[in-house]
């Protein structure tokens, strides 16, 4: 279980960005069990929609990639430095199933498929209670930052 200043500790995003509040399940090579709570006061929520707000699908499935992110962080062992940065590099059999409103707890679940030292791929998918809202095959590198060791 990781609490939100441990997430700080591992990823690089910050508000309003960061789209993961707590981490209740990890084992490390395997799998992550994390969520968001959504509240009316998110920001995109000012725009998409006014008259029915919806999390829009691209966040749903940024905040699998976040989760994603803490899993491999934690199965290296490592965490966000200054040095590199961990980018989603790809998305296929992307479905969305279930809209995501103010009130729900959007559930992330995130399984690694394949590993190699730069590239991961994972499947993720994201439920409120027992509905799946979003699912799909993610891939995410690490890359150095040119000149940020300098």
């Amino acid at each position: 279980m990781m609490d939100i200043r441990a997430i700080l500790d591992t990823l690089p995003h910050r508000y309003p960005f960061l789209l993961v509040d707590k981490v209740i399940e990890l084992v490390p090579g395997d799998r992550i069990v994390a969520q968001k709570n959504v509240t009316i006061n998110e920001h995109f929520f000012v725009g998409h929609f006014p008259h029915f707000p919806v999390m829009p699908g691209v966040l749903i499935i940024e905040a699998l990639a976040q989760a994603a992110g803490i899993l491999s962080f934690k199965t290296m062992g490592t965490a966000s430095s200054q040095d590199s940065v961990y980018f989603f590099v790809g998305i296929d059999n992307c479905r969305f199933k279930r809209p995501v409103v103010p009130g729900d707890i959007l559930t992330l679940q995130v399984t690694i498929e394949r590993q190699s030292r730069l590239l991961w791929k994972y499947r993720g998918t994201a439920f409120v209670g027992e509905q799946i809202s979003a699912e799909a095959d993610l891939m995410c590198a690490l890359r150095d930052i040119p000149g940020a060791s300098s």
